[in-house]
């Protein structure tokens, strides 16, 4: 299992950010080729920090979805947000709760 962890700040209108946050997991569950990959994204208690945690099962199922129009445009969104600094940091999952 492979994971990612994004962060940065956003400090600006809430309305176009959660709407392109849901656009994107919208999109992902209506994926069958995104089964295997599941996302989520939190605002920290702050107000301004973002944090968003993706995992997936292989890299084929990594390969499709970064592949979709969907992806691409959410990934240009994130970056538009956070000004070009949100911070990717890709991981292996070495151990998690059987509920993760």
């Amino acid at each position: 299992m492979r994971g990612i962890t994004i962060t940065y700040d956003y400090s600006g209108d809430e309305v176009p950010w959660r709407a392109a946050i849901q656009d994107f997991i919208d999109a992902l569950d209506a994926d069958p080729g995104a089964a295997n990959f599941s996302y989520q994204v939190s605002v920290a208690d702050n107000g301004i920090s973002r944090i968003h945690w993706g995992r997936w099962d292989s890299q084929e199922t990594l390969a499709h979805v970064q592949s979709q129009d969907y992806f691409k445009t959410f990934a240009a969104r994130v970056g538009g947000f956070s000004g070009g600094t949100h911070k990717p940091v890709p991981a292996d999952v070495t151990v998690k709760t059987s509920s993760w």
